[in-house]
């Protein structure tokens, strides 16, 4: 019997996908001895799409991009390359005629070849080699540089080296396997923004895993969120971000508030009162709130208390808790009104709520707590 939350996260953009792909992935699987990597995965990638797929270290999400660069056979699936099947039970095609490039997380460039020489050994008995490998390296912004080793280069650009060496043979498809986990952590923006830029210069379908929430959300135009082996989520990333389809990809996505309530159709009473919400509910539900959706008011007779603030530059995050021992998160953009530790509140709630079943049956008032980044339900 399929999970709910996969099939409800499978259906959320499925208006929106085109009748052709540049990957497609049917219930792909792969098992390493009696260990279920991937489990029936469920991929579809639009042309021309830079789309991550986000998952926790050990979801299968590499597995999968190696199954689609023919690194790994699937047990069980089928993989579409563009229309051609490059992978099923009774086909499969080498990694080196899959029109398919791939950037390694560590980048294995070749420590005896000259800058030149790696990006030119992607491109076999290719007759205009070096012009190719030239267009390349002035495409990632690495002129001048062809007779250096990678030794002799930083972080970014060997990872610059590696992705030309990938485009140089004009791929269909890009993978990228987690591509800016080995920088730090000043250089990691400046290059992923880069990268990005280029290869929306080349309009070459790209996909890339990575275990990055924030990296997901602002890279891609379209991502899927994995766990377990299984895809769980696909959509726009302000959709899956806004519009969690489960409890484990809301908290996995970033902070979220939850609070037990009861469900009347297309509202919602929780603690904090009654609030609209984004789908039907009924009986015991929890309701999410995201912390920049909830106001804090001073009011010295409020039912919460200001216990801490974590401050970021950009914004900050007031822990607030209740009277009746409920802890929230409330997050600012620039001032947030002089409140300190010790502020008595109101709290508001700015948006539409979404809810899911209850995995507890608890009635309204019960303490909950707040479940942060990568929890999980005890």
């Amino acid at each position: 019997m399929k999970d709910k939350g996969e099939e409800e996260g499978r259906m959320l953009n499925t208006e929106h996908r085109k009748t052709k792909t540049a990957i497609c992935c049917e219930n792909l699987c792969r098992i390493f001895g009696e260990v279920p990597a991937v489990c029936g995965a469920h991929l579809d990638v639009n042309p021309g799409t830079f789309f991550a797929l986000l998952g926790p270290s050990g979801c299968g999400k590499t597995t999968v991009l190696r199954m689609i660069a023919g690194l790994e056979i699937p047990d069980g699936g089928e993989i579409k390359v563009g229309q051609r099947v490059v992978a099923s039970h009774n086909r499969n095609v080498s990694p080196e005629k899959r029109k398919v490039g791939m950037v390694f997380q560590e980048y294995a460039l070749f420590p005896h070849m000259t800058v030149a020489e790696n990006v030119q050994y992607g491109l076999g008995r290719c007759d205009d080699k070096k012009m190719r490998s030239q267009e390349v390296l002035h495409l990632v912004g690495l002129e001048g540089v062809e007779t250096r080793m990678p030794h002799e280069l930083s972080g970014g650009q060997q990872q610059r080296v590696a992705l030309a060496r990938a485009l140089a043979p004009k791929p269909d498809v890009l993978l990228l396997d987690e591509p800016f986990s080995n920088l730090d952590a000043a250089l990691r923006n400046r290059v992923r923004t880069d990268v990005r830029h280029i290869l929306r210069q080349t309009k070459v379908t790209t996909l890339f895993v990575t275990h990055d929430q924030e990296e997901a959300l602002s890279l891609a135009d379209e991502m899927a969120v994995m766990m377990n082996g299984k895809i769980i989520q696909t959509d726009t990333p302000q959709n899956l971000y806004r519009y969690p389809a489960s409890h484990q990809v809301a908290t996995f996505l970033g902070d979220a508030n939850f609070l037990p309530g009861r469900g009347r159709g297309q509202e919602v009473e929780c603690e904090l009162g009654s609030f609209a919400t984004q789908n039907s509910c009924s009986h015991e539900v929890e309701v999410m709130f995201r912390p920049e959706d909830l106001e804090l008011i001073v009011d010295a007779q409020g039912p919460g208390e200001v216990v801490d603030i974590e401050y970021f530059g950009h914004d900050q995050l007031l822990h607030v808790q209740l009277d009746s021992g409920t802890r929230l998160k409330s997050r600012f953009v620039g001032s947030n009104g002089g409140l300190i530790p010790g502020s008595r509140v109101q709290v508001r709630v700015h948006e539409k709520v979404i809810t899911y079943p209850s995995p507890y049956g608890c009635p309204i008032n019960q303490k909950t707590e707040v479940r942060g980044q990568g929890a999980e339900i005890p």
